[in-house]
């Protein structure tokens, strides 16, 4: 058996065979026209796992379908831009919620805070699915915490700090 002295090439297949920490499905209940691709929004969902395992459904919806789940989940009328789902299942294995976008609302505050939409998509992502791990913002300490993590994926992911504009 010969040795050689060269390295090797890491195995770039073998590498995209192997699945990320995270498993993000994503599904669009309105024309995906104009909106972020799903690998984006995996992207996004997978940078806020940050290596921690777990499943997610993000849920890209129009008005209507995100009026009536705010209306249903949380007794308020009219869209809201992002809601999250935890699963309440302790023997659920790596599967821990869903998460809600609604595209209209989320462009509407893209333009009113002068955002880009990939941005306001890329934060109101990272922002349901930190939910999803038990961040909260109820309390100016959860505020303060969540907020700095939001901040700190999103610059990491090349984005300004969403919060900037607000």
């Amino acid at each position: 058996m010969r040795v050689s002295s060269k390295r090797r090439r890491p195995n770039r297949v073998a590498e995209a065979r192997r699945p990320p920490a995270a498993g993000v499905a994503v599904q669009y209940g309105l024309s995906r026209k104009g909106l972020p691709a799903p690998r984006q929004f995996r992207r996004w969902a997978e940078a806020a796992f940050n290596g921690a395992r777990g499943s997610v459904t993000l849920r890209i919806v129009g008005a209507a379908e995100g009026a009536r789940l705010n209306r249903i989940y949380r007794g308020k009328r009219g869209a809201t831009n992002v809601l999250s789902f935890p699963l309440q299942d302790p023997h659920a294995a790596r599967y821990v919620g869903d998460v809600v976008i609604c595209a209209p609302v989320v462009k509407r505050e893209a333009r009113a805070q002068g955002k880009t939409p990939h941005a306001h998509f890329a934060h109101l992502t990272a922002h349901g699915v930190l939910h999803l791990m038990g961040y909260e913002h109820e309390t100016d300490r959860q505020a303060c915490i969540m907020e700095r993590r939001e901040k700190d994926l999103l610059k990491r992911l090349g984005y300004p700090d969403p919060y900037l504009s607000e």
